[in-house]
């Protein structure tokens, strides 16, 4: 039995060959050991490739109920409603992936699928790239690499010849089942009872922790969503412009308070500036704590009451209870725009021991610049 707070998915592409949902499912669920059984298959194919897996698999005796039956599996759901259909932007479904268009369309509509599929912590998943089109194998893996989580696999079935390529093979079966096969010019028969299916583990780099909280949160073009992840490999630079209230780091805007973007700026002055970190306690911090609300006035006409509220809390000095949670405020809503790693470059760190107490931006100079 799966753990009630699991919900196992299986997760296929599948083109004019629906045969591989029955072989994978065979090959995790029924050949011993320890069996990976899904409560749910979901498909995504195209508007042909959902015909075909209806009829084959699903339609009466269909090829996924024999399975089940004949390998005395529990209740799995698997139905029409979650053969999902390649479309485009306009809702119309794919039947095929042939254009420029119809391939970004296919990328998008994957990435979308496993993004929701994988945004619900109790799902683990089994993502099998062996059937469809290669490119819709490769999008499938490439959205798995980019939102997939520690408890989620990556898989791809392995058929023995000749059924590999026998449109009449579904799965072993635990009885004699006869196939007819070609030889050349001859027709032969073959027992399905005597193939062999294996299912081959894909390693694959988890990018998910890397990728800004909008794109996990939020549908996003598998463009997008690859063009944040390569941000993590970026040199970090840090732009900031005072006059425009704007801050950009690795090239991302940031959506920042006026509290944050001021403490942000602060922060980088101090740094270009080469002054020492900030040393965050009640002795001395009156000084620090004048000369944060001295730039936020600066910035702050217009700014409904936010500098007065600052001010009173600033009032006795710069100690820990009012800077942590600033900081922590500010490297919220820095991890929400680049993500948990791409974040990391540009938040607040404390420098040498914690009895100390000092923090600041560990950038090189070279990578913070502030627009006159």
């Amino acid at each position: 039995m799966n753990p009630p707070s699991t919900r196992r998915i299986l997760l296929a592409v599948t083109g004019l060959t629906p045969q591989v949902v029955t072989e994978t499912l065979y090959a995790l669920a029924c050949r011993g050991g320890s069996p990976w059984i899904p409560d749910e298959i979901h498909l995504i194919t195209t508007a042909t490739g959902k015909e075909n897996a209806r009829l084959n698999l699903l339609q009466g005796e269909g090829w996924f109920h024999r399975l089940c039956r004949d390998y005395g599996l529990p209740p799995i759901a698997f139905t029409a409603d979650q053969i999902q259909v390649l479309s485009d932007a306009q809702g119309q479904e794919l039947d095929d992936i042939r254009t420029p268009e119809q391939n970004t369309q296919a990328a998008d509509f994957i990435t979308e699928r496993v993004r929701r599929l994988t945004a619900d912590p109790a799902t683990e998943l089994q993502v099998s790239i062996a059937g469809g089109r290669k490119t819709m194998g490769y999008y499938l893996g490439y959205a798995l690499s980019l939102y997939g989580r520690p408890q989620d696999r990556l898989s791809h079935v392995l058929v023995s010849g000749p059924y590999e390529t026998n449109r009449d093979f579904y799965y072993p079966t635990p009885y004699d089942h006869p196939i007819h096969s070609r030889r050349g010019d001859r027709e032969i028969t073959l027992d399905a009872r005597n193939a062999r299916v294996d299912l081959a583990d894909i390693p694959f780099v988890r990018l998910r922790e890397g990728l800004p909280g909008e794109l996990l949160k939020g549908a996003s073009s598998f463009s997008q969503t690859v063009a944040a992840a390569q941000c993590k490999g970026r040199t970090p630079q840090l732009v900031i412009d005072p006059a425009a209230r704007t801050a950009t780091a690795g090239g991302e805007r940031l959506k920042l308070t006026n509290q944050n973007f001021a403490l942000l700026l602060w922060m980088a002055r101090r740094r270009l500036e080469g002054r020492g970190p900030l040393h965050c306690s009640k002795d001395g911090a009156s000084g620090s704590a004048r000369e944060f609300l001295d730039l936020f006035r600066e910035l702050s006409s217009g700014f409904s009451g936010e500098f007065e509220r600052a001010e009173d809390a600033l009032k006795n000095g710069m100690d820990s209870t009012w800077f942590s949670p600033a900081k922590n405020r500010l490297h919220k809503a820095l991890i929400h725009a680049l993500g948990e790693s791409g974040a990391q470059p540009y938040q607040i760190h404390p420098v040498g021991n914690r009895r100390e107490a000092l923090f600041g931006l560990t950038l090189d100079p070279g990578q913070i610049h502030i627009r006159d």
